[in-house]
């Protein structure tokens, strides 16, 4: 069961830190606070799910370097940047590096909650979809070499009969492999073995 998503704010000004804290608290939102990259590191465990909030300049590891750190070590976490006015070139290039958004100080609280809450939606809808495509191919792995080369055809849009006669074998032998293709696959139609081959 994963954890509910939070959202780790990291930034050495403790009165950010602590106003950033009361707001997401107050719009219902889990927060944990960090005074340094090296702290959040220390105290992070992937694959938790939610959103770093992270200031671009910081004393140590820049918002840009923990960034970068956590894309090199696989890190799915995704990342809105803090920026100061006169850094909007970092902030643009840390989007350039995959980070998801990024907020100007002083930011607007109602336009921060929303740019919070849209990066944890995409997040959790890219948690969901990996999920599936992890369980899809762990069902295709069971799958024989000989169930996995009907399912190919079958995915091709080929009738039994046909799939009978490319493979030279009965109508009746695609059948029974076909059940257990779909008893495998735990599909209830060809609609559901299609999806699941294209979701692996």
């Amino acid at each position: 069961m994963q954890s509910e998503p939070t959202v780790y704010v990291v930034d050495d000004d403790e009165p950010i830190r602590d106003s950033l804290r009361m707001l997401l608290r107050s719009a219902g939102l889990p927060v944990e606070t960090f005074a340094s990259a090296q702290q959040f590191l220390a105290a992070y465990t992937p694959p938790a799910p939610g959103c770093l909030l992270v200031d671009v300049r910081m004393p140590g590891m820049s918002g840009l370097e923990l960034q970068e750190l956590l894309a090199a070590r696989k890190i799915a976490l995704p990342v809105i940047i803090i920026t100061g006015h006169g850094h909007v070139a970092m902030a643009v290039r840390a989007m350039k590096a995959g980070a998801a958004d990024f907020v100007e100080k002083p930011f607007d609280d109602e336009l921060l909650l929303e740019c919070i809450r849209r990066t944890l939606a995409r997040d959790a809808d890219t948690r969901r979809r990996q999920s599936r495509s992890s369980e899809s191919t762990q069902r295709l792995a069971a799958l024989t070499p000989r169930e996995r080369e009907i399912m190919e055809h079958l995915v091709a849009g080929k009738s039994n009969k046909a799939i009978a006669a490319d493979l030279g074998i009965s109508a009746r032998t695609v059948e029974v492999h076909r059940a257990r293709i779909m008893e495998k696959l735990e599909a209830k139609s060809l609609a559901d073995v299609v999806r699941i081959a294209l979701s692996s």
